[in-house]
């Protein structure tokens, strides 16, 4: 696998696709800190790391849907900064994603954060997923 963070993103649209509550993926600091940014917008239930059977660690993500309508709260999760082709932005050209309804997470030099809070933080970064 030469993407991890493209395989848990698409490991999470194939799970909210199927309607599935838990999704699990290999753990990374990286990935752990998606899922606390997902977490803290509202578009996941929770997320724990749990020991595996090897030395590597699982992630575990609990998806979120509507009580009634049963919809899924991730509409659409794109991979936009891959390894063939970094894309960074600087504060000013900062991307908005659906005019300011979903995320875009931004890798920056103080850590993962959303585009709002990079924007407040005056830092730029590489782009590394949209979500809404």
């Amino acid at each position: 696998m030469t993407d991890p963070i493209a395989d848990l993103l698409t490991r999470i649209r194939n799970a909210v696709m199927a309607g599935h509550k838990v999704v699990e993926a290999p753990s990374s600091n990286m990935k752990t800190e998606i899922a606390r940014i997902l977490l803290e917008k509202g578009y996941i239930r929770g997320y724990k790391v749990v020991e595996g059977e090897g030395p590597q660690k699982i992630l575990k993500i609990a998806l979120k849907y509507h009580p009634r309508n049963k919809r899924p709260a991730i509409k659409a999760i794109h991979r936009i900064s891959r390894p063939g082709l970094r894309k960074y932005t600087d504060v000013e050209k900062m991307p908005r994603v659906l005019n300011g309804l979903g995320i875009a997470i931004i890798s920056t030099s103080r850590g993962l954060m959303t585009d709002k809070e990079a924007r407040k933080e005056n830092v730029g970064g590489e782009i590394i997923c949209y979500v809404y």
